[in-house]
């Protein structure tokens, strides 16, 4: 009974993770258009971009262990952090564009001001980034670190990678397509805000459980 429960609870999380991974391409391709118009060079634009995804999310996996106590619920600090990358995401619609009004009349044009305004924007974009990063590590805690826990882990990871492909397609080819940036923030807030009520539930229904590490296997030695 108590493994069914796990494994239908682990299904949910990956519906959870879909959707999650969704939002954050979704987010990554917006704020690569509004990059381009704040720094005016794509080169720079999408370097920025990697900087601030691939390091913030390394980060993430990195500060989340040392920062949230384990006697926190899993899924209520995973539904926090959803609902701190739409804040983050909404903040950012207002904030990006305001960036460039900033340096161009502090600096002005030319290549030390585009290389300022990247720093600019790779700082505004690293604390969702980084919380994006640490929502895994926050759900890793839940599935623990047996054989089994380390599946599910994976199960979550592949699912959040399949809605970052869903994510790339949806906002390429609709809702940047037929629509724009803030159209396409609002739906990403929205699915963030989803994904963290969803969470809510769960962590009601699902109460706290601290799996152990499964402690490594001692070698069998056998006497001849």
């Amino acid at each position: 009974m108590r493994d069914s429960r796990a494994r239908s609870l682990t299904v949910l999380l990956s519906l959870l993770f879909v959707a999650s991974g969704c939002a954050a391409l979704i987010y990554e391709l917006v704020w690569f258009h509004v990059l381009r118009l704040v720094i005016g060079s794509s080169s720079i634009s999408i370097a920025a971009l990697l900087v601030s995804f691939m390091g913030g999310m390394g980060l993430g996996n990195v500060v989340l262990p040392r920062l949230v106590p384990q006697s926190w619920h899993p899924l209520r600090v995973y539904a926090g952090l959803e609902l701190l990358i739409g804040g983050l995401g909404l903040v950012l619609l207002v904030l990006l564009p305001a960036a460039q009004e900033v340096y161009l009349s502090a600096v002005g044009y030319g290549f030390g001001g585009v290389m300022l305004r990247a720093a600019v924007c790779i700082a505004c974009l690293l604390p969702p980034t980084v919380l994006m990063g640490a929502t895994l590590p926050a759900v890793a805690r839940w599935a623990g670190g047996s054989r089994v826990g380390v599946a599910r882990t994976g199960l979550l990871y592949a699912a959040n990678t399949v809605g970052a492909v869903m994510g790339v397609l949806v906002a390429s080819f609709y809702l940047l397509r037929l629509f724009d940036t803030v159209t396409a923030t609002f739906v990403a807030v929205g699915v963030n805000v989803f994904v963290a009520l969803a969470a809510f539930v769960l962590a009601a229904r699902c109460p706290q459980t601290v799996v152990p590490v499964a402690p490594e296997a001692q070698p069998i030695v056998t006497r001849p």
